[in-house]
């Protein structure tokens, strides 16, 4: 499982031209589900976005996480992290999720950050989305579950 936090001070997410989320303060999340995933790396991936500390204390250091900031999460479905394109020119995605498999673990992430109290709106899974943010810093953390030492 792949996934680009950002930490925004407000995102958005559109489908035909129709506000379906938005947040202030907290990450933006691009969420790509590969298919050999497991429910260590859903895991793995979901303890430390939640947890990730990005966001300043009074000192001006990255030391809060976004239950710390009570931050909003805006969670957004990415297929294209698995795009390989080290063989010409157009990406392959033979390793991202099927459809069901994908679409399983994204509403399992949302529910759970539902679960945690997050403020948490979504994107629509497999529709073309246009996304607006404001980057705050800008921070952007990439994260892998295959990546794990």
């Amino acid at each position: 499982m792949r996934a680009v936090v950002q930490r925004v001070n407000s995102a958005s997410v559109k489908v035909d031209n129709e506000l379906i989320g938005d947040i202030d303060k907290g990450i933006l999340l691009f969420l790509g589900v590969e298919a050999e995933d497991k429910d260590s790396d859903f895991d793995y991936i979901f303890k430390k976005v939640t947890n990730l500390r990005i966001f300043d204390d009074e000192d001006g250091v990255m030391n809060k996480s976004l239950q710390d900031v009570d931050g909003s999460i805006l969670v957004i479905s990415q297929f294209t992290l698995y795009g390989d394109a080290r063989k010409g020119n157009r990406p392959s995605y033979i390793r991202a999720a099927k459809f069901e498999d994908g679409k399983d673990y994204y509403e399992r992430f949302i529910k759970e950050c539902k679960n945690l109290g997050i403020n948490t709106s979504h994107g629509s899974y497999g529709a073309d989305m246009k996304v607006e943010l404001i980057n705050d810093g800008p921070v952007t953390i990439l994260l892998d579950s295959s990546k794990i030492i």
